[in-house]
């Protein structure tokens, strides 16, 4: 977890995974619950100054738990307090 950004009660874990780890330079960080285009908004906002991040997360597939988001519009998903946000870039291979 981000020290930089402590957990709080209302939080979702966000989880990075593969090159998006590499992108934001850390596994899994704490962000304030709502939908799901106010945590990309607010990681985005955290990891501006990061290179390649914004194409990265650009390119992942987007779980809430173990359900994916799939083509659903990102300010109608909701993100409760506890629930975990999976991105998982595209993977080479079988």
């Amino acid at each position: 977890m981000s020290e930089q950004f402590p957990r709080g009660e209302n939080d979702v874990t966000v989880r990075y995974w593969a090159s998006a780890r590499s992108a934001a330079g850390i596994a899994e960080e704490s962000v304030p619950a709502g939908s799901l285009a106010d945590v990309l908004t607010e990681i985005h906002r955290r990891h501006r100054d990061r290179d390649r991040f914004e194409d990265v997360i650009g390119t992942c597939s987007i779980l809430i738990g173990e359900t994916p988001v799939g083509s659903r519009d990102h300010a109608d998903v909701r993100v409760s307090a506890g629930d975990s946000v999976e991105l998982l870039p595209p993977f080479a291979g079988g």
